[in-house]
């Protein structure tokens, strides 16, 4: 009896060897990858799709025709997104009718793929990438060439007798719209300097000062991505610039080093870097890892070719010249780190002249300091203000 009882135990141990040996099921469940958000905004000849999973995961895309056959009279483009299922309060359907698309609709393809279908009304091209932490699949959508809605010129208020003209009535500028985006905000605090200054703190009130500033003499919108201390990702504000017809775009960031001597100002634009430094701040400002910056740099070659490179080159040069030249002239001991190209998010697909400026070292104790001193937050206001202008003039935008 007991010989018996011994075997039973032995198979019944080798049956659960067994099992715990077998490989688990696959399941969609197990991957936690869950499509709960998708954003868009949109303008008559731009949008922008963000699909939130969260986790990183494999996506095919493809452009289907129209297909009559089944009653569908308009283009499609459809993104497969693998092992995920879509989460419970995500709506099937998200109406956009911007001219562009007709709208959005999402659905679990089969038990491991979750399908996000675009119904296209017309448009020209798209570019599709993956930015981390977290995973979101960006689609940007552009308008079909001869149906684009062109920028026609206001006319130009005649200044009264006497008066002085405004710089956008002596020049004629035909640009109407500035973007100012201070980095960082809400939950994310940036980089903090050791006496627990916040660079978000710094960066919304250069972001206030500059935009009065501009107001004074510009006569078009200004704009910001933020006005107070709240949280904004990184792709929405290069949806908002886009979607609201910039022409201009500055994102605002006060630099941090491990490096308590590190020191200057630097101004950048998107180009992939194999500066391990500015790789390193570009990292950091995506708040995201260098491997991450990695990856994206081999999907950058192609969305750097629709940029506005050389335009946003001499952006830079402009706002970095003035900014050290204002800042030299009236403190001791600034450096200029020249203009870089580095891939930062905030960058990523933008459609005008666009930089990320970085005004001082917060890791730097001697520029903590004087971040904190309104007169030298104006300082820094002035020097990109009047790199802004003479980029303007220079640029012959008139």
């Amino acid at each position: 009896m007991r010989l018996t009882l011994r075997r039973v135990g032995i198979v019944l141990l080798l049956t659960l060897a067994v099992f715990l040996s077998l490989p688990a099921p696959r399941t969609h469940a197990a991957s936690g990858i869950v499509v709960d958000e998708i954003k868009h905004w949109s303008n008559p000849n731009y949008t922008r799709i963000v699909i939130t999973t969260g986790k990183k995961t494999k996506y095919t895309h493809r452009l289907l025709k129209k297909d009559p056959s089944i009653n569908v009279g308009w283009r499609r483009l459809y993104v497969d997104i693998a092992k995920a299922r879509l989460g419970p309060n995500l709506p099937k359907k998200i109406p956009i009718n911007d001219g562009l698309l007709k709208g959005a609709r999402a659905g679990q393809y089969d038990k491991d793929t979750v399908r996000v279908v675009l119904d296209i009304e017309s448009i020209e091209d798209y570019k599709i990438f993956a930015l981390e932490e977290p995973y979101r699949i960006v689609i940007d959508v552009t308008g079909e060439k001869g149906l684009l809605i062109k920028k026609t010129p206001e006319p130009q208020p005649v200044p009264a007798p006497g008066a002085e003209p405004s710089l956008s009535q002596q020049l004629g500028l035909k640009v109407k719209v500035i973007v100012l985006d201070p980095g960082h905000g809400g939950k994310d605090p940036g980089a903090i300097g050791r006496d627990g200054l916040k660079e978000k703190d710094v960066t919304l009130r250069l972001g206030k000062m500059l935009r009065e500033k501009l107001k004074t003499a510009f006569d078009g919108s200004v704009i910001m991505t933020r006005d107070t201390d709240v949280f904004i990702p990184l792709e929405e504000r290069t949806a908002i610039a886009n979607s609201k017809d910039a022409d201009v775009f500055v994102s605002i960031h006060i630099n941090a080093s491990p490096k308590r001597t590190a020191t200057g100002i630097e101004t950048y634009i998107l180009n992939i870097s194999h500066d391990q430094e500015a790789r390193r701040l570009a990292a950091r400002e995506n708040s995201t890892s260098t491997r991450s910056v990695s990856d994206l740099e081999f999907i950058l070659n192609d969305l750097i070719k629709t940029a506005k490179t050389n335009d946003s080159s001499q952006l830079a040069s402009s706002v970095n010249n003035n900014l050290a030249a204002n800042l030299s002239g009236k403190y001791s001991g600034i450096k200029s780190n020249g203009v870089k190209g580095a891939p930062f998010y905030v960058l990523v697909g933008t459609k005008m002249p666009s930089i990320l400026v970085e005004a001082s070292f917060i890791s730097n104790p001697t520029e903590e300091k004087r971040l904190q001193d309104e007169k030298y937050l104006q300082t820094i206001v002035d020097g990109i203000y009047n790199g802004i202008i003479e980029y303007l003039k220079g640029s012959k935008r008139v």
